[in-house]
């Protein structure tokens, strides 16, 4: 593992305690960068103007029993892979040929926007229940790292 893996995650554990999902196990940060330069940081949380569980006291999936992995549209929060990618496009940021580190494997759907981002490099600490994520980002030929792979390297 090179020193700047261990940073970049260091900071996207970072980045992942702002999140305002209701769920400690999942608050998730994902940070892209280019060239060892941050291009754009992403926690997961309620869109702007939309009231997040951890404010209304109660997660909707855990009340109404989804799975994880299962049923993503059933939650206020917007992925953090999503709001990284959707901040640099705010601001005009091209996301080339860079590395999204991320504290979750991404799921299908942060897998597809990361393709088609022109993302090429993905580094995550936790698993997540989506093996069809992990089959397009192989067939996109986008290198996934495991970050406990690199540190055992």
């Amino acid at each position: 593992m090179n020193k700047w893996d261990k940073r970049f995650m260091e900071l996207t554990e970072q980045v992942a305690t702002w999140s305002s999902c209701f769920k400690e196990d999942r608050q998730v940060g994902a940070i892209i960068v280019r060239d060892k330069r941050i291009l754009s940081t992403g926690y997961n949380g309620a869109p702007e103007g939309v009231q997040s569980c951890k404010s209304k006291g109660e997660c909707i999936r855990l009340k109404m029993g989804i799975a994880s992995g299962t049923h993503l549209e059933m939650c206020y929060s917007v992925h953090a892979e999503q709001n990284a990618i959707v901040s640099a496009a705010r601001l005009g940021v091209r996301l080339e040929d860079a590395t999204l580190y991320c504290t979750h494997q991404p799921c299908v759907i942060c897998a597809k926007l990361i393709i088609n981002a022109g993302i090429r490099r993905v580094v995550y600490k936790e698993g997540y229940p989506d093996e069809f994520a992990r089959i397009l980002l192989h067939e996109a030929n986008i290198q996934v790292d495991r970050y406990a792979d690199l540190v055992d390297a």
